[in-house]
């Protein structure tokens, strides 16, 4: 399992603990795991675009080396 999806998941879980804490009328476990929970949505977020701007930069070094190649002949 990867990072993005498990913290995608944890975000998840904390609007449900969030909107049991607002059933319950805890008003400051609400605000704590409602930050908790978009803190980790951006996280996952984070991991997403690393993970999209390796994979662009592994590419661009592909097709440069490959054209370094064809140069050397």
């Amino acid at each position: 399992m990867n990072w993005e999806f498990t913290f995608k998941i944890l975000a998840v879980v904390l609007l449900g603990v969030a909107a049991f804490f607002l059933w319950l009328n805890n008003m400051d476990g609400v605000f704590v795991s409602a930050v908790i929970g978009a803190v980790c949505f951006f996280v996952s977020i984070r991991f997403q675009i690393t993970e999209k701007s390796n994979r662009k930069d592994a590419e661009t070094q592909r097709n440069s080396e490959s054209g370094k190649e064809e140069e050397n002949q």
